[in-house]
């Protein structure tokens, strides 16, 4: 399963990428977690299972529902998860998008 995290430069999602990366590792959950600019993202849909963008850029939503379209869920960060680097509730979060 591929989870992607999109933000401004990819860069401000790292250490949430690390902190679900261990959440998964913990629960024995096999997945791949990465974080890059909504400007890539294009680039990654077809392998998405699930989208999720910083809340910094939630204003951006509906253009990337357009561009992912049927392929996986889009939804946005809790911008307190995502100020706290929870990486176990944002993970919770996702899967529950795949279902």
């Amino acid at each position: 399963m591929n989870i992607y995290l999109v933000c401004n430069a990819g860069m401000s999602t790292s250490i949430l990428v690390k902190k679900m990366r261990d959440a998964a590792i913990i629960q024995n959950i096999n997945v791949n977690i990465e974080a890059f600019s909504v400007e890539i993202l294009d680039e990654k849909v077809e392998s998405a299972d699930v989208v999720l963008l910083g809340p910094q850029i939630r204003h951006m939503l509906a253009d990337v529902k357009k561009m992912v379209g049927d392929q996986c869920p889009v939804d946005v960060i809790d911008m307190r998860d995502y100020g706290m680097i929870n990486g176990e509730k944002v993970l919770s979060k996702a899967l529950k998008l795949v279902g």
